[in-house]
């Protein structure tokens, strides 16, 4: 029993795991993931069984929304391990009075309860069908704790790292962890104003006299803070989106508003143990820069900022870091960008559960924006906080574990994926670029592509950046070459976090490049979504439509 609670209800299965961000109505508890097997079920009052979740750190937040407003699951039941709703189920009890119970149990168990109709939790005991099954809880009391962190969760340095350690304690127990590391950096992803929990538990953390002791960056926020008064953005959700960043930047966190901080100078190193939130950034981190963190959810990642300490577990650890499964890729002859995100999404798909590697793509050329792409992609569809690519990533040339096993996809497969994101009619209202933000050489990719040329006048296009990005894209020209092409840039909010009106109301289908992007969409902004390459987009964007065939690599 990792988070306590008494609990009954009708018991809802699926069969996949789910992003509670992007994927669940923070108000409503409805599934609005349109990949999903149960998109429209409800999960409210549900005993909710699903293997783990996946996808976005940013589900805990939403978890914590519904446990508020009494849209939660009853219970949350998984298979194997999970941190992310069961970090959000701490949080709503420990801080908020708000009890959701979160269990995980044996296969088999798993499997006959997912075949009843009711069930209920109570003194620590699960009944259905005629079962009684004790549940045990554990305890912290495990833990090899130092004599700092003892201080720390003693209350000796204050009421916050009080509560920042107690629930470092209660989730590296829930992890498995004996435990603690020390991690050199940090990253919050929670300061999105997806919902008014995220506010209301950074201002609460920040009056409590929360502070940073490591260098912290931050995500992406809802509003491009500077301008957002002149975009016709409500007061009220401005405001709110404001003071939801200025209680982190009080904290001790760099205002970087970025969802790609490994795009900032001096990121993180090989085998630099570092305590990330952010799922697309935890993937390039752990995959391609070879560093070490596991996939934090968010309000853990103030933890770990405010402590400088990790549960010591997972793929901070080498032995959890090799791959349990091999993706070969059967590539076209030709191809074009388009490519990574598909692969990426497929290859979560294939690899749900596990850390894969791919194969098949030694002998080609791979940018680091191939990557950004591939990792953004597999992070929608997989738990894993990590993939391989032979030959390309720092630790894709170790053998995988003895139990992998080898799935071989092509150009089917892929194209299969491309009709899954394009299944919108050909017109366009909207491109959307930077999901993740945008890079440097991605910006002055699409600077090219549109030359001398005008974007569409009923087709808005839109570039969202970090604030480091932008200001080198400025200084390069790049800006006001976009500006003239009728492309907005905008800095400090992502797709992710996009509203109305900076996102244009009466866009009623957008196009994008982003695998992440186009997993989401949908569910975030209830418009349709075409997928595409780049230079895709870019005609697109000047046409106002998409081509309603799969590009001819695939054909």
């Amino acid at each position: 029993m990792l988070v306590p609670a008494n609990a009954q209800g009708n018991v809802l299965y699926c069969e996949d795991g789910l992003s509670f961000w992007g994927g669940v109505d923070p108000k409503t508890g409805i599934i609005i993931d349109a990949h999903h097997p149960n998109h429209g079920a409800s999960l409210a009052g549900h005993i909710v069984l699903m293997p783990t979740s996946r996808g976005s750190c940013s589900g805990s937040g939403v978890l914590l929304e519904l446990a508020r407003n009494g849209s939660a699951p009853a219970a949350l039941v998984f298979r194997e391990a999970e941190d992310i709703l069961t970090l959000g189920a701490m949080i709503a009890a420990q801080l908020f009075d708000r009890s959701v119970a979160v269990l995980r149990l044996p296969a088999e168990l798993f499997s006959t309860l997912s075949n009843a109709e009711h069930a209920t939790i109570r003194n620590h005991t699960l009944v259905f069908t005629g079962q009684s099954i004790a549940l045990e809880e554990r305890n912290a009391e495990a833990l090899n704790l130092t004599n700092s962190d003892q201080n720390m969760l003693r209350g000796h340095e204050g009421p916050a790292i009080k509560v920042a350690m107690e629930i470092l304690c209660r989730i590296a127990v829930a992890q498995g962890a004996t435990s603690l590391i020390d991690v050199s950096r940090a990253h919050i992803d929670g300061c999105i104003l997806a919902h008014d929990a995220n506010l209301d538990f950074a201002e609460m953390m920040a009056s409590m006299g929360a502070k940073t002791r490591i260098p912290t960056t931050m995500n992406a926020i809802s509003v491009d803070q500077k301008n957002w008064r002149t975009q016709g953005v409500p007061s009220d959700f401005g405001y709110k989106a404001s003071r939801l960043a200025e209680a982190y930047v009080k904290m001790g966190a760099r205002p970087t508003f970025t969802c790609a901080p490994y795009l900032l100078d001096e990121p993180p190193c090989l085998g630099e143990a570092i305590g990330w939130s952010e799922s697309n950034a935890v993937i390039f981190a752990n995959s391609v820069l070879g560093a070490r963190t596991v996939k934090h959810p968010d309000y853990l990642d103030l933890f770990i900022a405010m402590t400088g300490r990790a549960p010591h577990t997972g793929v901070y650890q080498d032995q959890n870091r090799a791959a349990q499964r091999e993706i070969h890729i059967n590539v076209p002859e030709h191809y074009d960008d388009a490519l990574w995100p598909m692969l990426g999404w497929l290859t979560g798909a294939k690899s749900p559960d596990r850390i894969p590697v791919i194969t098949g793509l030694e002998h080609h050329n791979i940018t680091q924006d191939d990557l950004k792409a591939l990792c953004a992609a597999f992070g929608t569809t997989s738990a894993a906080p990590m993939l391989h690519v032979r030959g390309h990533t720092p630790e894709g040339d170790i053998a995988p574990t003895a139990e992998a096993n080898r799935i071989i996809v092509g150009a089917a497969d892929l194209t299969q994926v491309w009709h899954t994101f394009n299944a919108a009619s050909a017109q366009v209202d909207l491109i959307a670029i930077g999901s993740p933000h945008a890079s440097l050489p991605e910006c002055r990719a699409l600077a090219n592509l549109l030359a001398g040329q005008r974007c569409h006048s009923a087709t808005d296009t839109i570039v969202t950046v970090g604030r480091q990005v932008l200001a080198q894209a400025q200084a390069e020209g790049i800006v006001a070459q976009l500006n003239a092409a009728g492309v907005q840039v905008i800095p400090d909010l992502c797709w992710c976090s996009i509203t109305e009106p900076v996102f244009p109301p009466s866009a009623t289908t957008l196009m994008t490049n982003s695998g992440k992007y186009s997993h989401y969409a949908k569910g975030l902004s209830g418009r349709d979504v075409r997928f595409g390459s780049l230079a895709a987009c870019a005609q697109a964007a000047l046409t106002g439509y998409a081509s309603g065939q799969a590009p001819s690599w695939l054909m």
